[in-house]
């Protein structure tokens, strides 16, 4: 063996096993958040199954009437139907008369844009 390895084995050695250790911790940090995630994942899919089933009982709602209603005093009623039939379309409600009464569909009265403002009439 040349001197140039006998003088760097013992570094060689040492930086090996530092890799090693550092693949372990990082390799069981990995694992442990991959099962969090999954069973988070798992949990979601479980909640929304329950709702999916309840959803099915009920007759589909007519949320163009329901929205044409809702935004029949509206100063925008394009904007405004837009907005209630993306709204009614992922919470299957629309709130009774042209304004407020969120209580009624609290999924409705949750949903917000990316500034925080309320997404539906």
């Amino acid at each position: 063996m040349s001197t140039f390895f006998k003088s760097y084995l013992p570094l060689l050695l040492l930086s090996l096993i530092v890799l090693h250790y550092q693949y372990l911790i990082v390799g069981a940090s990995f694992h442990s958040d991959h099962e969090e995630t999954s069973t988070k994942h798992h949990l979601m899919e479980s909640e929304i199954g329950a709702h999916r089933s309840l959803l099915m009982m009920q007759p589909p709602m007519d949320c163009g009437a329901s929205c044409k209603v809702r935004c029949s005093l509206s100063s925008r009623p394009r904007l405004c139907n837009r907005a209630c039939g993306t709204c009614c379309q992922r919470c299957q409600c629309v709130p009774p008369g042209t304004a407020g009464n969120y209580e009624y569909c609290p999924c409705y009265a949750k949903l917000t844009t990316h500034g925080g403002r309320r997404k539906c009439p």
